[in-house]
């Protein structure tokens, strides 16, 4: 994921992304400092930004806890698993709420 140029504005949808949604996120991808980051949109600064952050021990459990009933949501959940072959592996995923 690429955030070159993020700090202004899409052309397309006139929406930025706060510089604390991109640092949340590269800790999340290449320091493992959280397991989840949920974000929202802030309408009045017309940017994205980071509302909650989960830490390397919590579940998926925790994580949909976290996610609101009748709002929407993007966040970015780490899951580890293990393959067939007994590796760790771990994958991003992106969720539109």
């Amino acid at each position: 994921m690429s955030f070159r140029g993020a700090s202004r504005p899409n052309a397309s949808s006139g929406m930025g992304v706060a510089d604390h949604s991109k640092i949340a996120f590269v800790e999340l991808q290449r320091k493992k400092v959280h397991r989840y980051v949920i974000f929202k949109i802030d309408e009045k600064k017309k940017e994205v930004v980071v509302e909650k952050t989960g830490g390397p021990a919590e579940s998926y459990e925790d994580f949909t806890a976290s996610l609101p009933e009748n709002d929407c949501r993007y966040a970015v959940y780490d899951f580890d698993f293990v393959t067939s072959e007994n590796c760790q592996k771990s994958k991003i995923f992106f969720i539109a709420w």
